[in-house]
């Protein structure tokens, strides 16, 4: 158990589909374990400039990235479990092995916004699953019902 010893489930969130699957998951899985859950959002400035040597409103990447931590925060709601959301300045595979110390269990999606497409492991959740400091659940995207577009 964590270190207060309550079942603790860390969850990257980037608002996918799989990291909805996750958080879905684990916040019903905290309430069966009497857990909490914590939903963890990363950002970082990107590695790459402009040409024509403009100026980036920075502000922007973790503004965005805490929008999206806000929106699954509030599509899950209260559900009688403690859910908490921390909004991390780095790259989100390191924020998630850093925050899987203190956790049972991590939950990630397979992919995330930035995947390509046919990967079954994206970088973030490979990574995740290597060097994780306890078990580590990754969710996959749905399989199209028969009949269905995928």
């Amino acid at each position: 158990m964590a270190g207060n010893g309550v079942f603790r489930i860390v969850v990257g969130v980037d608002g996918s589909p799989q990291s909805q699957a996750a958080l879905d998951w684990a916040v019903d899985e905290a309430k069966l374990r009497g857990g909490q859950v914590l939903a963890l959002a990363a950002w970082s400035f990107p590695y790459v400039s402009d040409a024509l040597g403009q100026a980036w409103d920075y502000g922007i990447f973790e503004s965005d990235a805490r929008i999206v931590l806000e929106a699954e925060l509030a599509r899950v709601g209260d559900q009688g479990v403690e859910i908490t959301g921390r909004l991390v300045q780095g790259n989100a595979a390191a924020a998630l092995v850093d925050a899987s110390r203190e956790a049972e269990l991590i939950a990630v999606g397979s992919r995330g916004h930035g995947g390509f497409a046919g990967m079954l492991l994206g970088s973030v959740s490979t990574h995740t699953v290597h060097h994780a400091h306890c078990p580590v659940l990754v969710f996959r995207e749905r399989a199209a019902e028969p009949g269905q577009p995928s």
